[in-house]
C-alpha cells in the first residue's frame, strides 16, 4: 500500500480524499489548525466511508476516531507552567532547553472499531492507556 500525503484546507478536499481511498486503507490525520478545528467533521466522513482514522489527540478518539497516540497533554501543560514560572522569575527564554514530550498515551475506541468491522487485538488493548467501549 502506498502512503499519500495530502495537505488539505477545506472539507471538500477531505471528503474527496476519504471517499476515493483504496479498500483496506486508513487515514492519518496530522495536527494542524485546519484538521484540529474540523475533527468532528473529519471523523464523521471517515465513519461514513468506513475508513479507519488515527490522530495524535485524545479528543479525536473521544469524538469517534479509531485510535490516538500522542503526547499526554496534561503533562505538557504542567511542564509549560514550570517554564512560565522560571521566565517570570527572570530566566531568559532563549537559555532554557527545548523539551520533548516525556509521556505519551494510546487511546483506542472499540465502538468505532466495531462499527468499521475491525477487531483490535487484545494485546494492543492491554497496552492502551484507555479503551473506549
Amino acid at each position: 500500500m502506498e502512503a499519500i500525503i495530502a495537505p488539505v484546507d477545506d472539507m471538500p478536499q477531505v471528503e474527496f480524499l476519504i471517499s476515493t481511498s483504496e479498500p483496506n486503507s486508513g487515514l492519518l490525520v496530522g495536527p494542524d489548525v485546519f484538521t484540529e478545528s474540523n475533527l468532528a467533521e473529519i471523523i464523521a466522513l471517515a465513519a461514513r466511508y468506513r475508513v479507519p482514522a488515527v490522530n495524535w489527540s485524545r479528543s479525536f478518539t473521544e469524538l469517534g476516531g479509531l485510535i490516538s497516540y500522542g503526547p499526554y497533554v496534561v503533562d505538557e501543560y504542567r511542564r509549560a507552567a514550570v517554564y512560565a514560572d522560571r521566565i517570570l522569575k527572570g530566566a531568559k527564554p532563549s537559555e532554557l532547553p527545548v523539551q520533548a514530550p516525556i509521556k505519551f498515551e494510546l487511546v483506542i475506541n472499540l465502538k468505532t472499531a466495531k462499527a468499521l468491522g475491525l477487531e483490535v487485538p487484545l494485546q494492543l488493548q492491554q497496552l492502551a492507556d484507555e479503551v473506549i467501549e
